[in-house]
């Protein structure tokens, strides 16, 4: 198996257990979040190491603009919802950014202390 085809088997593999969890937690969490942190720890811990899923993972960096396709698509048919909600939207979403810019610019800054 290549190397790269075996990267995306690891990756399909870690979000697909991410589901699994997310239905048994009833959805509380997305199960490709759950995949992603499960997939961290892994990473973290080398039970697989990096090289096994870089390939694959620089492939989908690369081409991300194509998996924003479907979620725009999807804003447009909720348009008319989007349109009656627009200030609590941008509201939260100028805060939420605002908030993660300064969560990892301190994390950052702590790290190169």
């Amino acid at each position: 198996m290549t190397q790269g085809l075996k990267g995306f088997f690891i990756i399909v593999i870690f979000w697909f257990v991410g589901e699994a969890i997310s239905m048994l937690m009833q959805n509380f969490l997305p199960g490709n979040v759950i995949g992603m942190v499960l997939m961290f720890a892994s990473l973290q811990k080398g039970w697989i190491r990096e090289e096994s899923v870089s390939a694959a993972s620089e492939f989908l960096a690369k081409n991300m603009t194509i998996m924003f396709l479907p979620p725009g698509v999807g804003l447009m048919v909720a348009y008319e919802i989007l349109g009656k909600h627009w200030l609590p939207i941008t509201l939260a979403t100028i805060l939420s950014t605002m908030l993660v810019l300064v969560i990892v610019g301190k994390m950052s800054d702590k790290k190169t202390k």
